[in-house]
């Protein structure tokens, strides 16, 4: 299970990887657990990328990756 830290380094991942803080331990922990990888840009620095199991796990979280059972959701409240 995700700390409230690490989850939401990886929203940031995502997002804005050239804001992340390499030196983060959320970004360890992320890497350990094979979510985010390290890959290198033309200017010769490394960014943090989501792999599949990490793009994954955010879209099982993302309202608009759930499609209509969302949405019914809200029209019922």
């Amino acid at each position: 299970m995700l700390s409230p830290h690490e989850f939401s380094t990886l929203m940031l991942v995502r997002h804005a990887p050239d804001q992340i803080d390499m030196n983060r331990a959320e970004l360890d922990a992320l890497l350990e657990r094979q979510l985010v990888m390290l890959e290198p840009s033309a200017e010769g620095r490394r960014y943090p990328q989501l792999t599949a199991r990490g793009r994954s796990l955010l879209d099982a979280f993302s309202p608009e990756k759930r499609g209509n059972r969302f949405q019914g959701l809200q029209a019922e409240a």
